[in-house]
């Protein structure tokens, strides 16, 4: 979580012509020079086309990017510049977003279980809004918080999901207005409902049916004297696959939902959380080929040209690094390597097992995969890799994390205004110019400006 420089860190700005595969072109042959590090590449136009789908789609939804979900700097500075707020879980995230120049009214405390230093860290920086959904947790706040803005979540029907979160999260309905109760009793401000229909969501209904559920509790505050104003619908949002089309039946639903129960003269203020929707698509990862074994189909090695044969290719990326999400992430889509080298249709196919670099069994990213013969030095990419992936990352084995290069057109870079953000006396262009690119300082103090600065050109791209 370090801020980006022009050494580590360049945003890489492309000349018009250019794309990013120049960009992985270009990577991958400075790294034949002695390193095989594995490395992401950040596409921000894909963040920023996101986010005016996201605000023609919802457009009485703001966003409040889930900060966990994919933590780098240059996404994060990104969505500020957006002037999307933050859903942040602990005192880490919290301080990293307000690092940023994020204003702690940008920032929802979305944890019903925070340790007391953390709460305690909120108050100190003004991070008023979060969550809750239990007594003790509302007795921690009322001891080192009581001006804190509460939201009550709640459990809703999440058993369409993939990944389902009402086991572990979220008041029943039944016991909301002994819980509501408990927080007048103790002299705090519930302003809000919250909610999480899990990620992965596989029917529209369950938008409507939690929307419908938070209006009953709405009804149950207001009757205690709460001044209930805010309305958060969680996030697990997605637009690749199936869920391309899905996204849009979702956001009809919500739209419908929401002025049928919440209609705008209530001057409702409505906030979700989405993470993966803004960053599934944006990263594209690059490893490299270090290892290789040949098998016959009986399991013996063999070094012969068999058509019969089971490939085992070993990459410098795996389970315990960027691909965490093969356990941990069932609603992640599956991870489809290709060879980053042109291949020939007339090549032959084979049955290959990908394995990452550790000594871990469990380090397995495919199994009877066929793809063309690889070797030795050979390079694969993988599509949609922003979604959980470096953000969970670890250095088992010792095995080098993926580095992260971030890109922007020269077109968004333009149509933002960003040069009028930085210090461009000090920006050097990336000597490579033949890749297409130029590489860019950032620091947060103009960031600060950028954001200014796209509030008054964003209308222009939509």
């Amino acid at each position: 979580m370090h801020g980006l420089s022009l050494e580590r860190n360049p945003i890489e700005i492309l000349e018009t012509g250019r794309s990013i595969s120049d960009i992985i072109d270009g990577k991958i042959r400075q790294l034949y020079s002695g390193s095989e590090e594995p490395f992401c590449v950040v596409n921000l136009d894909n963040i920023l086309e996101r986010h005016r789908q996201w605000i023609s789609l919802l457009p009485r939804v703001k966003p409040f990017y889930a900060v966990k979900c994919n933590n780098t700097t240059a996404v994060l500075k990104m969505l500020s510049t957006l002037d999307t707020g933050f859903d942040c879980a602990s005192k880490a995230e919290i301080e990293l977003a307000l690092s940023l120049g994020v204003k702690p009214d940008d920032i929802i405390y979305a944890h019903t279980t925070k340790p007391l230093s953390h709460i305690r860290y909120a108050c100190a920086h003004r991070v008023n809004l979060m969550t809750f959904d239990n007594e003790e947790e509302l007795l921690k706040i009322s001891l080192v918080h009581p001006q804190a803005k509460l939201v009550i979540r709640i459990a809703v029907d999440d058993s369409k999901s993939m990944v389902r979160l009402s086991p572990k999260f979220g008041a029943r309905l039944p016991t909301v207005r002994q819980l509501l109760g408990r927080a007048r009793e103790l002299n705090l401000e519930v302003v809000g409902v919250s909610f999480h229909v899990g990620s992965g969501c596989t029917r529209s209904s369950a938008f409507r049916q939690a929307i419908e559920d938070a209006r009953r509790v709405f009804d149950v505050a207001s009757l205690l004297g709460f001044q209930m104003r805010l309305l958060d619908i969680g996030g697990g949002f997605s637009k690749i696959g199936d869920f391309q089309e899905k996204f849009e039946e979702f956001s009809e639903v919500i739209n419908g939902s929401l002025d049928e129960f919440f209609p705008p003269v209530s001057g409702l203020e409505v906030i979700a959380e989405p993470g993966r929707y803004y960053v599934e698509s944006a990263f594209t990862l690059a490893v490299n080929v270090i290892a290789k074994r040949v098998v016959v189909e009986d399991g013996a090695i063999k070094c012969t040209g068999s058509t019969h044969l089971m490939m085992m290719y070993y990459i410098n990326d795996g389970v315990y690094g960027s691909m965490s999400c093969i356990i941990f992430d069932p609603a992640h889509c599956k991870l489809e390597p290709y060879p980053h080298r042109a291949v020939k249709k007339s090549e032959p196919r084979y049955r290959s097992v990908i394995w990452g670099p550790t000594c871990d069994s469990i380090d397995k990213i495919t199994e009877s995969y066929w793809i063309p013969e690889l070797y030795v030095g050979d390079w694969l990419l993988i599509d949609n890799m922003g979604a959980y992936t470096v953000s969970v990352t670890t250095d088992f084995n010792g095995f080098e994390k993926a580095h992260i290069y971030t890109v922007v057109t020269a077109e968004t870079w333009l149509a933002l205004n960003l040069s009028r953000a930085y210090d461009t006396k000090s920006f050097k262009p990336n000597l490579e110019s033949r890749e297409g690119s130029f590489s860019f300082p950032l620091s947060p103090k103009p960031l600060l400006i950028v954001r200014h600065v796209i509030v008054g050109v964003f209308s222009v791209l939509l």
